[in-house]
């Protein structure tokens, strides 16, 4: 195969894992990421208010977002932009890239809508001819029911 049509390919895999997380995440369904982390991917949560969060795996990483939104009674997990960089460090079975959301909510006990903004910086890993989050990095970048807005993080060597 091709450079380009490989490129292509890896392309349109890598997308379609970020919209699977994102439709898993919007009907709550936990048990899917199961087919998109690598056991040992570790997740970086940045609230920027709160402690830097540590996770490791699809299970843990389940848990934590399904109690963090538990109080919505509405939920859509949006994925504004991203960026993905193939062939990462060189090398053929990795990748990364930078994926801008968005979360439309509404607070089940008040009724408040508000939207949260972030950005994932993620790594991925390319196993048996499937893509995997290998690594996830989150920061908050605004949220709306505070008016709070954070700065956009660089990558290193940025």
């Amino acid at each position: 195969m091709d450079d380009e049509l490989r490129d292509a390919l890896d392309y349109l895999a890598i997308t379609r894992l970020q919209a699977a997380y994102a439709d898993s995440v919007t009907r709550r369904a936990w048990h899917e990421f199961h087919d998109m982390f690598l056991v040992d991917a570790p997740v970086s949560v940045n609230t920027v208010t709160s402690p830097v969060i540590e996770l490791t795996g699809p299970q843990q990483v389940g848990e934590f977002i399904g109690a963090a939104i538990e109080r919505f009674e509405f939920f859509e997990f949006t994925i504004l932009n991203h960026h993905v960089e193939l062939r990462a460090d060189g090398r053929d079975d990795h990748a990364r890239a930078r994926v801008y959301i968005c979360e439309l909510r509404q607070d089940a006990a008040t009724g408040h809508f508000s939207q949260a903004f972030g950005l994932y910086r993620d790594h991925y890993r390319r196993v048996e001819n499937q893509w995997w989050f290998a690594r996830r990095d989150y920061q908050s970048l605004a949220r709306t029911g505070r008016n709070e807005v954070f700065a956009i993080p660089h990558d290193e060597g940025d």
